[in-house]
């Protein structure tokens, strides 16, 4: 269950103001220490705005190949349409010394 930036915000307010320690306050609202920790570094950082859940960004992958060898690769590809896929790749890799699967 994600938990929300005023969420967060409270629980930093409890933890602060709380006489029995962060610990056992942490361990009464089922919350993991060192999460509250990246949150309060966070808060402690950037303020409230910090708090704020962040979205992934998907648009690099580790593993993404290039547009300028995609392009070369189906350039390859039509030029030998009666290749399979993997014929292809192998192709590509021992000619262009550029692996790809």
């Amino acid at each position: 269950m994600r938990i929300s930036q005023a969420e967060k915000m409270e629980i930093i307010r409890i933890v602060e103001n709380s006489p029995i320690g962060a610990k056992r306050t942490l361990k009464e609202l089922d919350i993991n220490r060192s999460t509250f920790y990246n949150w309060y570094g966070k808060y402690l950082k950037d303020g409230y705005d910090g708090l704020a859940d962040k979205k992934p960004n998907r648009k690099n992958f580790w593993n993404r190949i290039p547009q300028k060898i995609r392009e070369q690769v189906v350039d390859v590809s039509l030029d030998m349409p009666e290749k399979s896929p993997r014929e292809i790749a192998m192709f590509y890799t021992d000619h262009y010394h550029y692996h790809i699967s």
